[in-house]
């Protein structure tokens, strides 16, 4: 029986060691190389340093580029049984040139976490504003929406952003899955007394995380500082620009530490991980690691959000700065605290992030997909006019861009 063949196509390589977006790349690839797929990721995106180590994966890696027709020749010989696109934007460069091509392959969007729901929030937040529906349904919004709707199925990785799309948007139920990042219990857990310093960690190209390291140092590690005078704050992140680095001051305890080659060492090693979250969307990958390696955490209402059960919590959660740096300190001083904070992320672990579970539903989701294709896209009105009126209006735009190309 002829293996069957999935096409990853990344907005960037996959990238675990600077985000949690690229370990949800490489479990998602995984998830099905374990189920027989051939798999090829292709990219648009430039190499990055930090990229995978694409030989030790054991997928194809193929180049490819935005307004390109070579990628229509290719992509017709490759003939996947499964294309996953991994944001929207990736859907909008090449679905209409996949649909074109390979009509009869399965499309997979992974949305990551919802773009245009993190992105009103932040909005919210820097400019004091509600955050009413107005502000939602942006152009982002309604790009992302379509996006979805032309694909055969969506991944979230949010129970709560599985439940909002549905009954905020409207979006219909056969179409999403949910599936968040995967977790499991670290098989070495350093002590209490092995441990020492705050840690936060987080890709600083991410704008919630930025905000973060900047709320610490206004706002919540001084006050952390006057009660710990030595105390250290240690802040790891990809990609830290000159204005990162200017807030470093270990004078204070304050320190720029730049990438982490593992997270998980760097994790395990500090007593409690501090992530003071003002906005932001889908699951937070730093704090699921967190409670892989038994480190507590404070963090926030967004933070925490659909990673949490009722008051089970891996720690403390608050959105009052003053509370919150309590609430750190008094994890860091007590360990029965301590200790309990520990074994609720361990239970939150098996309750939410099992992968064998978490697998098995998706599986089953899939495979009737899969077997009632034809059924389920004649259902799908709104999906076979959005397609209709991208793939007239993509092609269009795409040959114009071609021929000025040329000129």
């Amino acid at each position: 029986m002829e293996q069957k063949k999935l096409l990853f196509i990344g907005l960037v390589w996959p990238e675990p060691k600077s985000s949690a977006a690229g370990t949800r790349s490489l479990q998602l690839l995984a998830v099905f190389k374990e189920q027989g797929y051939t798999i090829t990721v292709a990219s648009a995106a430039q190499n990055i340093e930090f990229s995978e180590d694409q030989a030790a994966l054991g997928y194809a890696f193929q180049t490819i580029a935005v307004n390109d027709a070579t990628f229509d020749t290719w992509v017709r010989n490759l003939q996947p049984d499964v294309v996953v696109f991994d944001r929207f934007i990736t859907e909008e460069q090449f679905g209409w040139r996949v649909r074109e091509q390979c009509p009869n392959a399965l499309t997979l969007l992974d949305s990551q976490d919802v773009h245009f729901l993190r992105l009103a929030r932040q909005e919210s937040v820097k400019n004091n504003v509600p955050l009413t529906r107005e502000l939602l349904f942006s152009d982002t919004a309604k790009r992302e929406l379509a996006a979805y709707y032309r694909c055969d199925l969506v991944l979230v990785i949010s129970q709560f952003e599985y439940d909002w799309l549905q009954s905020e948007w409207q979006f219909p139920h056969a179409q999403l899955v949910y599936l968040p990042l995967f977790g499991q219990k670290s098989p070495t857990i350093p002590t209490f007394e092995e441990r020492s310093d705050f840690v936060v960690i987080g890709n600083f190209l991410h704008e919630p995380n930025w905000d973060a390291v900047q709320i610490l140092k206004h706002h919540i590690w001084p006050r952390m500082r006057q009660q710990l005078p030595q105390a250290q704050l240690r802040i790891y992140g990809a990609y830290a620009t000159e204005k990162v680095l200017q807030l470093d001051h270990p004078q204070t305890g304050f320190h720029i530490e730049g990438r982490a080659e593992s997270a998980f060492d760097v994790l395990a090693k500090a007593k409690v991980m501090v992530a003071p979250l003002r906005f932001g969307a889908g699951i937070k990958g730093k704090l699921l690691e967190a409670m892989q390696v038994g480190t507590p955490s404070v963090t926030t209402a967004i933070g925490a959000e659909a990673m949490h059960l009722q008051e089970l919590w891996n720690g403390y959660i608050s959105d009052d700065w003053d509370t919150f740096a309590d609430l750190a300190i008094q994890l860091y001083k007590d360990q029965a605290l301590w200790t309990q904070a520990q074994a609720n992320g361990f239970a939150l672990l098996d309750s939410h992030f099992n992968k064998y579970t978490l697998i098995i539903n998706f599986w089953k989701q899939f495979e009737d997909y899969s077997l009632h294709l034809k059924e389920y896209r004649e259902q799908h009105v709104i999906r076979q006019l959005l397609q209709h009126n991208t793939l007239q209006s993509k092609r269009y735009l795409a040959k114009w861009i071609a021929a000025k190309n040329t000129k």
